[in-house]
């Protein structure tokens, strides 16, 4: 039990770490760098969307660790 709390924290850390870093894709950077890109905001809107799509994964993986974690113990 204990070390399933360990990796979840430990895991926690790593998602707050990535909504600080703000990484963007080549793609996305052009879009985001060009002038039209920058008067509307959608730089950051570029942003909140990629950390979105990245956070998906971490949560889908975490609940199927919970569910396995769950089960195994039963």
């Amino acid at each position: 039990m204990r070390k399933f709390f360990v990796i979840a924290i430990f895991t926690l850390m790593i998602q707050f770490v990535a909504i600080d870093s703000y990484s963007q894709c080549s793609m996305c950077r052009r879009v985001a760098e060009t002038g039209h890109a920058n008067d509307s905001g959608a730089g950051r809107g570029l942003n909140k969307g990629i950390l979105y799509l990245l956070s998906i994964p971490y949560l889908l993986g975490g609940i199927g660790v919970f569910a396995w974690y769950k089960n195994k113990k039963k």
